[in-house]
């Protein structure tokens, strides 16, 4: 998910600084070449010859000189690299190859732990005043409450699969979260349930569970959408891996859920993904369904995906519980690929144990994405996270300074300047007020006895190095951009992933590769922070998502209670954007970071600040 503005922002910068180069001007011309004989088929446009006048569009471009006898010289150079680019091309590479390399967010020294133990669950919940003839409780209670009805044979995984198959065509409607319900799938995995465990033969707390996955994962006689135009009857003869594994555990497959177009925001093609609380709101994204459908009570989990805020924010939105894993930590087989080095697959649930259950079924290698390490995930609800050394963005925290907008006045009328002064001031008012929310994290987590150390995210550049996500974007939907069928897409704003791919394939090999080498001093200074401290607090938003996306440091999102009637009214049109949310009513989130791989105990410590404030017990009142 995009932050508005900032990718051309940072596209701009990047030119500005960019060398010359054989891997850059090859790019740049050949966008420019491709663009200049653009056609409006859905065939790639043919390479027009080449000309000194591209030479200077490109130097122009990028702010060098280049003199007419440099030109001379690159020109036989140039032709030959686009033939390369040219029998590349005609490979036409599906989006599910990877490229040939791995980024790996392990710093130099660091040991994964690997042996594998069995989940260790807390004491069974008490599911005496749960029954079907009050669908209500049944419907928002957790995947451990859920597991114990089932385990009890008191409650039917067919049972389960009926109601929440009726929930979610019935808010449907009005949510817009299902892209394809996957019905008589669900029917016969729970009635295979209900045989094993009558049985004898239960396999653990997902056997029977209804769940539904963001549909970006593949289910073989299900088509698989990506949310985006074009796609809408697109089809893959597999399961995806954590399709394949949940099928394992038990759990009871109800719905491909809705997604921004290609994983961005919570517009698709048949619509805007909204939010349960308020449902004038959108569900943000890019795991619009996901969220929404959890927090609903339409599904007892889901599956999301992340690449910059696609768990977190919409989790923050709808008032769900999100992990968002360590990179390398979920195979992504069967997943469409946006950004090869920066893409996570993890649970949305009601609760952070919830999200835990459903890690221990999805997590580690599978032979086929090469990003997965051998590390464990080892749940333990009885963990001792007093134990754990406990940081906090100071600054973060910090009281909220207005500042006036700089930017964007340049021949803007009185009018526009003051409208756009009057959204800073609203903005503001917003952040100000959540910001009593996540101070009052602090003073929570005081009372369990913690002891907060102040620390400081690293001051580097993050959001520029984001800049490899748009770049991969672009190259995993390259024939989509050169074909024309990217005007399909519903999107078709600046800040949408029709013209981003554009500009993105102007954005040269070397500047991504400094990129990268940029990600690794950011895993290097991250790694120096969590010698400090074993889990850090933040507010959901903030520079800290871009960073930790960057590094891979894993991430549990939980619900931090409800606005109050005395909020700031959210803005008139919802954009999607983070600091564009509220209203009395809607909930609020916070954000717990932990070390590399270590998952299971930041989703221990999490869980503890659940059980203190109960948060993630409320849900909305659906008519």
């Amino acid at each position: 998910m995009m932050q508005a503005d900032e990718s051309r922002r940072r596209f701009l910068s990047v030119c500005a600084q960019a060398g010359v180069g054989a891997t850059l001007m090859p790019g740049v011309l050949f966008a420019l070449a491709t663009q200049a004989n653009a056609q409006s088929s859905n065939e790639a446009a043919p390479f027009p010859k080449l000309t000194p006048e591209m030479i200077d569009q490109a130097a122009a471009l990028v702010g060098l000189t280049i003199t007419d006898e440099q030109k001379k010289l690159m020109m036989d150079g140039l032709a030959d690299q686009r033939g390369m680019i040219r029998q590349i091309r005609n490979l036409h590479i599906p989006n599910s190859v990877a490229p040939a390399f791995n980024f790996d967010p392990v710093p130099g020294g660091m040991k994964l732990e690997t042996v594998r133990t069995p989940a260790k669950l807390g004491p069974a919940p008490s599911v005496a005043g749960l029954s079907l003839s009050e669908e209500e409780k049944i419907a928002f209670a957790s995947v451990r409450e859920l597991s114990e009805l089932v385990r009890l044979r008191k409650v039917k995984s067919a049972e389960l699969t009926k109601l929440y198959l009726d929930r979610l065509k019935r808010y449907d409607p009005r949510l817009h979260f299902v892209i394809t319900l996957t019905e008589e799938r669900a029917l016969k995995q729970a009635a295979e349930a209900d045989t094993a465990i009558a049985a004898g033969k239960y396999k653990g707390p997902l056997h029977g569970i209804p769940w539904g996955t963001k549909d970006l994962l593949s289910v073989k006689g299900y088509r698989t959408t990506w949310g985006a135009g074009g796609f809408e009857q697109q089809q893959f003869d597999v399961d995806a891996t954590v399709v394949q594994r949940l099928d394992e555990a038990g759990a009871v497959l109800l719905a491909k859920l809705t997604m921004g177009a290609l994983a961005q925001g919570d517009v698709w093609f048949g619509g805007k993904t909204r939010n349960p609380w308020n449902p004038k709101q959108g569900s943000s994204g890019s795991s619009a369904g996901s969220a929404s459908s959890v927090s609903a009570g339409c599904v007892g989990f889901a599956i999301g995906t992340e690449t910059l805020g696609s768990i977190s924010s919409p989790s923050t939105r709808c008032g769900t519980s999100g992990l968002r894993p360590t990179f390398g930590l979920v195979p992504r087989t069967g997943a469409m690929a946006l950004s090869w080095s920066m893409d996570k697959i993890g649970p949305i649930c009601r609760s952070v144990e919830d999200c835990a259950l459903v890690m221990s079924a999805i997590y580690g290698p599978d032979g086929h994405d090469r990003s997965v390490k051998d590390a464990a995930f080892n749940w333990n609800a009885g963990f001792d996270w007093k134990k754990l050394r406990v940081g906090y963005f100071a600054d973060a925290f910090a009281e909220p300074k207005f500042e006036a907008p700089k930017d964007g006045y340049e021949g803007a009328t009185a009018d526009e300047k003051q409208k756009k002064e009057e959204a800073a001031k609203s903005s503001f008012a917003r952040r100000a007020y959540d910001a009593k929310y996540e101070r009052a994290t602090l003073d929570v987590l005081k009372k369990m006895g913690v002891t907060l150390v102040p620390v400081e995210l690293p001051k580097l550049p993050w959001g520029p190095m984001t800049g490899n996500l748009e770049a991969e974007a672009a190259a995993a939907f390259d024939e989509l951009t050169r074909s024309g069928r990217d005007k399909l897409l519903t999107a078709q704003a600046a800040d949408d992933w029709p013209n981003i791919f554009r500009t993105f394939r102007l954005y040269s090999a070397v500047d991504y590769i400094n990129a990268m080498r940029a990600r690794s001093l950011g895993i290097e200074a991250m790694a120096k922070l969590f010698e400090q401290v074993d889990v850090i607090v933040t507010p959901s938003s903030g520079m800290q998502l871009r960073a930790t996306n960057l590094t891979g440091h894993p991430a549990v999102i939980v619900p931090n209670g409800l606005r109050g009637d005395d909020a700031p009214p959210p803005p008139h049109v919802d954009d999607g954007e983070s600091d564009n949310i509220g209203g009395p009513g809607t909930p609020v989130s916070i954000t717990f970071l932990g070390q590399l791989y270590s998952d299971a105990r930041l989703a221990a410590f999490a869980r503890a600040y659940q059980e203190a404030t109960g948060f993630h017990k409320l849900h909305p009142r659906l008519v």
